[in-house]
């Protein structure tokens, strides 16, 4: 499935019309009853969450994600401490957090409506990697084979990568990302390489 084809999103896209994206997320905004804001950055955790997929390292994490003014979208798969964790998270931050159904429909519309992806193992094994890029959804991730880490001087890869697993160059390339956001050309040109490297 690619969005170009995907019936089941609000706005179907191509790496060459990227902008139609945001269509995507404004339409997932309303559903979640959040105000539709097509700048402030849609982060998601595609795997759920569990103690392999690098759950104390979100744990650590987490407080500095919910001082930025970002909305976080994690799927409900994964242990029941997560869950509980990300239960109270959603009912703490109404309008920042939610979790969304582990469904099909509902993950091809995370896709769509997120532009960045949080992976704190090695995703190279993730089923969720390819499609994040197939949807444009910028991966930020421990350094790994499968992605390319961004370099803004010769403006090539397709993710944001850290070399140690730890909070503190988790969270530098969490703040990288999120700076390079802000600049659409540039966001735009890795999303395309995201899509290419797979489609």
């Amino acid at each position: 499935m690619t969005p170009a084809t995907d019936q089941k999103i609000a706005q179907r896209y191509t790496s060459s019309t990227l902008e139609k994206k945001g269509k995507n997320k404004q339409s997932l905004q309303e559903e979640l009853g959040w105000p539709a804001e097509l700048k402030r950055p849609v982060v998601c955790i595609p795997g759920g969450m569990n103690e392999k997929l690098g759950g104390a390292l979100m744990e650590a994490v987490l407080p500095g994600l919910l001082q930025m003014d970002i909305e976080l979208l994690i799927l409900g798969k994964g242990s029941s401490h997560y869950g509980s964790l990300f239960t109270e998270l959603a009912r703490t931050y109404p309008h920042k957090i939610a979790i969304l159904p582990n469904e099909e429909v509902a993950i091809r519309k995370m896709y769509a409506a997120a532009d960045i992806a949080l992976f704190f193992e090695d995703p190279k094994e993730c089923e969720e990697l390819p499609l994040a890029l197939s949807y444009g959804v910028v991966p930020i991730a421990p350094s790994t084979k499968a992605l390319e880490d961004y370099n803004p001087v010769q403006e090539a890869g397709n993710g944001f990568l850290y070399e140690e697993k730890n909070m503190w160059n988790a969270f530098a390339a969490i703040v990288r990302a999120l700076e390079t956001n802000k600049f659409p050309f540039d966001w735009r040109t890795i999303q395309k390489h995201c899509m290419e490297s797979v489609n």
